[in-house]
């Protein structure tokens, strides 16, 4: 059985603006699946790999819209529950007349947020091997803080890769301030790491001093990246390594670092998918790895949309080969 890939937390709804900014123009919105972890999932899902979401939606239509969404791009959602209990939650995108984005979310209660720790099943870790991902999104709340930490528990007893995205969003803690030490207890509890330097920064004063300590902790890899400069790579077995972005012309940054991370796991989960297939990996198989996910991050962008502009593997194995 090919290895898994498992992707938990928020499924909701973007509503992207159509840009109007000058005065007397009617600024509207469009409605679009999204949340880190089901793009993700749908990136897996789109290079071919198998790929599952597991989270809650609202019982309503927005609920339904996400999971035949999910349905129709390939991704299993057997393990993704609905309840009455409250809302999915939504995202309003609003542009400003540079073109910087903005976020308003609404999702304090929403359906994700009340995603139980009892509501993980080990059953779901025990069919064959797996990669685990999870992003910090679901750390914002003492609950389901703790259903992400019994998944993380429960893949780890399974022996799976976990996953960690940080994909810091300030604006959905309370007070805009973020629990810097529960985000690196649950970042140092991940075999592999994805942060960018600037979400390092929020977390730490010195943030190479806090990769160090987080390999010193038992994280296997963890990649770094920095907008448009290199991507480097830190191991517990190879020391550290870089990979140069691909150079391309930008339509949409939306689902860049979620295609990036959805190309590295397709590709961990096909090497093994598990943490001694991990630990296994040679110093260029490393980098192999990381220049795929970069391809796939740099493809996205190429195209408008979320999960449209998310790379086939014919895709992202073109466009690997013009860098």
């Amino acid at each position: 059985m090919t290895a898994q890939v498992m992707a938990f937390g928020e499924a909701l709804i973007d509503f992207l603006s159509n840009g109007a900014t000058q005065a007397g123009e009617l600024e509207s919105f469009t409605k679009f699946p999204g949340g880190a972890p089901a793009n993700v999932a749908v990136a897996v899902a789109r290079l071919g790999g198998n790929s599952h979401f597991v989270g809650q939606v609202g019982d309503d239509a927005f609920g339904h819209f996400l999971k035949t969404s999910l349905d129709s791009y390939g991704v299993n959602t057997g393990n993704m529950l609905m309840t009455k209990e409250a809302k999915t939650a939504l995202a309003f995108v609003s542009l400003d007349h540079t073109g910087e984005r903005s976020f308003e979310f609404y999702r304090s209660p929403s359906a994700d947020i009340l995603f139980k720790a009892s509501d993980f099943d080990a059953a779901w870790f025990a069919q064959g091997k797996g990669v685990f991902h999870t992003c910090s999104n679901t750390l914002t709340d003492p609950e389901i803080t703790k259903a992400t930490l019994a998944g993380v528990s429960m893949a780890r007893a399974a022996q799976w890769i976990v996953s960690i995205d940080v994909n810091l969003r300030i604006n959905l803690w309370p007070n805009g301030e973020v629990d810097a030490q529960r985000v690196i207890d649950w970042m140092q509890s991940g075999d592999v790491v994805k942060a960018s330097l600037e979400e390092l920064a929020v977390l730490a004063v010195d943030p190479f001093a806090l990769i160090k300590a987080s390999l010193a902790a038992g994280v296997t890899l963890f990649v770094l990246t920095d907008g448009a400069n290199p991507i480097r790579f830190y191991t517990s077995a190879h020391g550290e390594g870089e990979v140069i972005t691909p150079k391309v012309t930008v339509k949409d940054t939306t689902a860049a670092g979620d295609a990036f991370v959805g190309g590295l796991l397709y590709k961990l989960a096909e090497q093994g998918g598990d943490r001694a297939s991990l630990a296994a990996l040679s110093e260029q198989q490393l980098v192999d790895i990381v220049r795929f996910a970069a391809a796939c991050g740099a493809d996205s962008v190429t195209k408008l949309g979320a999960y449209p502009s998310l790379p086939t593997l014919t895709e992202a194995e073109a466009q690997l080969n013009r860098f």
